[in-house]
């Protein structure tokens, strides 16, 4: 086994996979190939990430995850207790739906919440926020807050994850890291010229 990669004695990784420099597989995971991990990742107890998923770097797996085929989470991505991903959108046992399988992509930043359902084809966008037990069935826009089953627009988060308050402008300031947002109808845009913090 690769040393610059921990994976837990109980857990499988079949070949061939990429598991980046640094990442941490714990108990009881199956990884399948061909799937890509990237760096520095936190994989929890009981995580399956199926044939073609691909993780990105710095990603945060909590425990009892699946990722079907189908998902990419792209670099900084958490993926809360539990959370669920599906892949086919009318599945039956009896019929092989296989060539249906619906992407979804989770992008740089996001947050899934505790027990919430991402119905595949959809996008997640850059640091939106899923909140706890949300059914998500329809893409969500960058720094979005989204709640509830059907999830919806809630609000809106900054990078660092603190809540934006545009009330009645445009701008926003977050209180808590200084960054400057800018709202057009339902797309926000942080014009703070800065590197993401890891």
């Amino acid at each position: 086994m690769d040393s610059s990669f921990f994976v837990h004695e109980s857990s499988y990784i079949d070949e061939p996979c990429i598991i980046g420099t640094n990442t941490k597989i714990w108990h009881f995971c199956h990884v399948m190939s061909p799937c890509v991990i990237g760096e520095d990742c936190n994989i929890g107890q009981n995580v399956v990430v199926s044939p073609y998923v691909k993780i990105g770097n710095r990603c945060k797996i909590q425990n009892n995850v699946s990722l079907y085929t189908g998902v990419t989470c792209e670099d900084d991505v958490f993926l809360g207790p539990s959370c669920v991903f599906t892949n086919v959108i009318n599945p039956r046992s009896a019929i092989d739906r296989k060539s249906e399988y619906r992407p979804t992509i989770i992008k740089k930043g996001a947050s899934i919440g505790a027990n919430a359902t991402i119905v595949c084809g959809h996008t997640i966008g850059c640091h939106a926020f899923i909140g706890a037990g949300s059914v998500v069935t329809k893409d969500v826009p960058d720094f979005a807050l989204v709640m509830g089953n059907p999830a919806r627009l809630s609000g809106w988060m900054c990078i660092c994850g603190e809540k934006l308050r545009f009330e009645d402008s445009n701008n926003a300031v977050c209180p808590k890291c200084s960054r400057y947002y800018l709202k057009e109808g339902n797309t926000v845009t942080c014009i703070t010229d800065d590197t993401y913090l890891h």
